[in-house]
């Protein structure tokens, strides 16, 4: 099983080169330090303790900074233990240990919303909205029940009233990567997953294992600028071709002019015959 700790950034949006637009949740997992191996007999749980995000050791108490120097580790702000993963003191959990079109479960803290009434919470129903309504429009109605005697009056327990909402674990199964990006330690993870911008998640191997795996072809720079150098050269031909019809229709303009010309000169020519012909016959007439 894998998995690893991350930080949410917060969402974007990036394109398929089909053109398809994908909403992602961007999480960046710096580096998980492996501070301690857990095993069945002395902490029963198999796994491993990680840090997460360096910090400075003068805003750690000596004990806690004492596991750290134990093993000769730089100090973490969080410590996590991860079961079912394998490993030795001081190694690294990168994101390259995840790859694209691989399914995930996103585990996180969900925004604490505070005090919430029953109609928001429950999704009660609410009161007539009319000016004679005898109560709040939005009052959740009797909670307790029994008039005395045998049945008693009081509010059973589990009753749906106003309460905190939010502030929970939540884990959101099968979500997809749709790109790793390992130069900065980044995750791009298709949809929206659980807990403010800079809350911690932790993203782990799906349980359900869809036999499936969904790739998608992002258009990063490199198929930015090939794209561009496809289109330019493109654009090119057809200004080649352009160009070549151009002349080709100027070429034909030109030959036809000139065939105009040689037409007139022609004709002036033969009208210049037929006047001198017509004058050489007039002389003949008169001499006679």
């Amino acid at each position: 099983m894998k998995c690893i700790v991350g930080t949410k950034i917060g969402m974007t949006q990036v394109f398929t080169i089909e053109g398809k637009r994908i909403p992602v949740t961007i999480i960046h997992c710096e580096p998980n330090q492996i501070v301690a191996v857990h095993s069945k007999q002395k902490q029963n749980v198999d796994g491993v303790q990680v840090g997460y995000q360096t910090i400075d050791e003068k805003k750690l108490s000596k004990p806690a900074l004492g596991v750290f120097k134990k093993n000769n580790i730089t100090p973490k702000r969080h410590l996590f233990t991860l079961t079912n993963i394998a490993g030795k003191v001081g190694d690294f959990i990168k994101v390259n240990t995840f790859t694209k079109g691989e399914f995930v479960d996103v585990q996180g803290t969900t925004k604490g919303r505070g005090t919430t009434g029953a109609i928001k919470l429950w999704n009660f129903k609410i009161g007539p909205l009319s000016h004679g309504a005898g109560y709040l429009h939005r009052f959740q109605g009797s909670v307790a029940f029994g008039r005395g005697g045998s049945a008693p009056q009081r509010v059973p327990k589990g009753k749906k009233m106003a309460a905190r909402y939010g502030h929970e674990i939540v884990t959101i199964q099968s979500l997809i990567i749709v790109d790793v990006l390992e130069k900065y330690d980044v995750i791009l993870i298709y949809g929206a997953i659980p807990g403010p911008k800079g809350s911690i998640v932790f993203i782990s191997s799906s349980l359900k294992k869809p036999n499936k795996k969904v790739e998608y072809t992002i258009i990063s720079k490199e198929i930015q600028e090939e794209i561009l150098k496809q289109n330019e050269s493109l654009e090119n031909k057809e200004a080649l071709h352009a160009a070549n019809l151009e002349a080709e229709e100027k070429a034909k303009k030109e030959a036809e002019a000139e065939e105009a010309r040689k037409q007139a000169e022609a004709l002036a020519r033969e009208k210049e015959k037929q006047a001198a012909e017509k004058a050489a016959n007039k002389d003949k007439e008169e001499k006679k």
